[in-house]
């Protein structure tokens, strides 16, 4: 076995190790979603959202806070810890280059984040009869770019706060602000048309999922400016990132 695929099995085992990284990384947007589902109100169809139900209407929500808290909370955090406590600079004088643990790193929390919406998709789906993607294609696309996008802006804020309490400090004001345009605290058709518009920027994109999800054609704009985040901030912490 390769080396890098070590650290990919130990930084997992680990990942799994940490009860909040697992059960609010992995568990809770599914568990949110069935929680929901259980109110009967929710589950019938609602005039205010064309004749859709509020659950299914809500999923890709939950898939924005899959993505999110694995990408902007646990990944920035952990990556600032390694710094803070010399693990980077140390592996500097082995053979392994700290380049891989950051490359395992990445593997892992993104495997997390696809496991947890994928928990969602599932979850939703049968409890509750949550209808799957209907434009596969256009959902996969959006779903790749929009946590391309989450994680690049998770790696920047590792790569300048130098300590893990910066970094959760930092990742946090992200993770709220996604949560609140992603339409995770209050449902997206209640909120100002103006702060909703500004949702559809805001990676991962959510309006980009609910529309593939929903059958239509993403608008090209959004998916265009989750690609630009990603490449911005993607470069910019490759350029400042810091071993120590």
């Amino acid at each position: 076995m390769s080396s890098f695929m070590k650290l990919v099995q130990a930084e997992a085992r680990l990942f799994v190790r940490d009860t909040t990284a697992l059960v609010v990384g992995l568990l809770l947007p599914a568990v949110i979603l069935l929680g929901l589902g259980a109110v009967p109100m929710l589950r019938e169809p609602s005039p205010e959202m064309g004749g859709i139900r509020f659950i299914d209407y809500f999923a890709p929500s939950m898939i924005v806070m899959s993505v999110g808290v694995v990408g902007l909370t646990n990944l920035p955090t952990v990556m600032a810890g390694y710094r803070e406590r010399g693990v980077l600079r140390r592996m500097r004088t082995t053979p392994v280059h700290p380049a891989k643990l950051l490359s395992a790193q990445l593997v892992v929390n993104v495997g997390a984040a696809l496991v947890s919406s994928l928990l969602v998709i599932v979850a939703g789906r049968i409890a509750y009869g949550v209808p799957l993607p209907e434009s596969p294609l256009w959902f996969a696309l959006a779903f790749v770019l929009g946590i391309t996008a989450v994680f690049a802006l998770g790696m920047l804020v590792a790569a300048t706060a130098a300590t893990s309490r910066a970094a959760s400090g930092i990742a946090s004001v992200l993770f709220m602000s996604t949560m609140f345009f992603g339409g995770v605290y209050l449902p997206r058709f209640m909120l100002p048309d103006a702060v909703a518009r500004i949702g559809d920027f805001v990676p991962p994109g959510v309006q980009t999922l609910l529309d593939s999800w929903n059958g239509e054609t993403p608008a090209a704009l959004p998916l265009l400016v989750m690609a630009a985040t990603a490449l911005a901030a993607g470069t910019a912490s490759a350029r400042i990132f810091k071993w120590e």
